[in-house]
Order: C-alpha cells, then structure tokens, then sequence
C-alpha cells in the first residue's frame, strides 16, 4: 500500500472520517480558523491524526499549482487488486455480481466519480485496464471522496480475456455504445452483471464490444449524441440497483 497526498476540504474530512487508519499526516493552513478546518481539527484528535499547522506557502510547495483550500493529508491509498485476485473476488460474492468495467479512462476526475458512484450504487468491484488508462492517483482519491477505500479495484493486464473469464463464472457483460440495439432499460441487470463502458469520446474497444454479450444504448431526447463516462457510470448503476432493490 502506497502513500500519497491528498488535498481539499471535502476529501481529507472524508478520508478522517472513514478510513482514519489510512490517514498518516495532515497539514494545516495556520491562517484558517473557520468551522470547516476545526471540524478536520476535531476528527483529527478524535482518531488520533498528526495534524500540523503550518504556513499557507508550506502547502503551496507540497502542492504546487492546486487548490488544496488549506489542508493537505499524507494517506496510504490501496493499491490495486491484480488478475489473480479477480475470480477469488467473484468466487467470494454472496449475491449477484454487479461488477464495473472502465475500458481506458484517461482522466482521472472521470474515473473518481466513477469510483464514487460505483460506492454508492453498491458496486462489487470496479475492473479497468492496466495500460493506456489512469491508476488510482491523488487525484482520484480525492473526487472519489472515500469510495476508493470501499470499492475494491482491480487492474488486469488483458482485459478481454478477463472479460471472458467473468463470462465463464456466469456474470453477463453488458456494453453501453450509442450504436447498441437495445435501451438500458430494457435489460435485466438484477443478474449477475458486469457494465462496461468506454474511455471518455472513444468508447469500447474493438476487442472490449466483441466480448460483450449485450450492446445497449442510454435513449437520447436532445442534441447531445453522448454523456460523460461518469453520467453514464451513475445512471447504469443506480438503473441497476432500482431493478434489485425497487422493483
């Protein structure tokens, strides 16, 4: 398990909050004494933090050019699960699967809140590529706001022979593509799923659609031909999470 910064209000609260055994360190802008840093402060001693107080310039060089909002924390993020861990992970699901597949996301805010939704949606784990997409950054950590503690990630290699393997232990892939025949809504996700969409403009691979077992479409009513890949992300899920828990 690396260590790595992390920055901004909302994040390091979160991370204090959620995951304090993960916390190592957190700095402090000196000049700051509202409410939103006394309530770090307090998480901070309740869970036993180091919290120093230091300059705002002492941040500024940690951080160069980000807006850290006065407060910066040294965490051990979790490394990614690797191919080998994937079937113990499926083998080990209580219910159905509901698995997430993020082919080459290149940006790391995208894959942040899709790691958030994917917490909040009840996700089982989150399956991406390890060449020619993001890895789990400072970046992430903080637009997943904690999720990335929750929500096992698991980084393989060749994807389309992971996506074969899931196949093979009963989950269905589904492949969201504005070209896909059938509507989201159309399909039953409370089977044992695994959703894959593509990186942000591109979409799925060649190799990534051909494993697929369904190609479906979120209906468009407007000029827009496509959503963000963490839009998409949210609105899969939770459709997913309606069908097993609402309906």
């Amino acid at each position: 398990m690396k260590s790595d910064l992390i920055f901004g209000l909302h994040a390091v609260q979160s991370a204090i909050a959620q995951t304090p055994q993960a916390v190592i360190e957190i700095w402090l802008d000196s000049n700051r004494h509202d409410k939103r840093i006394a309530e770090i402060q307090h998480l901070a001693k309740k869970h036993g933090v180091v919290a120093h107080e230091v300059p705002r310039e002492q941040l500024d060089q940690r951080l160069p050019g980000v807006n850290h909002q006065g407060v910066i924390a040294r965490c051990k993020l979790p490394g990614p699960l690797t191919d080998n861990d994937l079937m113990a992970l499926i083998d080990a699901l209580k219910g159905p699967a509901l698995l997430l597949i993020l082919d080459g996301i290149q940006d790391p805010h995208n894959l942040g809140a899709c790691l958030r939704s994917a917490d909040g949606a009840g996700v089982d784990a989150i399956i991406i590529p390890k060449d020619k997409a993001v890895g789990l950054t400072a970046t992430v950590a903080k637009v997943a706001s904690g999720a990335l503690h929750n929500v096992p990630v698991v980084q393989v290699t060749n994807l389309a022979r992971s996506m074969e393997q899931m196949k093979k232990a009963g989950i269905w892939i589904i492949g969201m593509d504005d070209k896909g025949e059938q509507s989201l809504y159309q399909m039953d996700l409370a089977m044992p799923v695994a959703i894959a969409l593509g990186a942000e403009g591109s979409g799925l691979r060649r190799l990534s659609k051909e494993k697929c077992d369904f190609l479906v479409k979120l209906p468009m009513e407007g000029v827009v031909a496509s959503l963000n890949v963490s839009v998409a992300t949210g609105i899969c899920l939770y459709e997913a999470m309606r069908q097993r828990k609402f309906s």
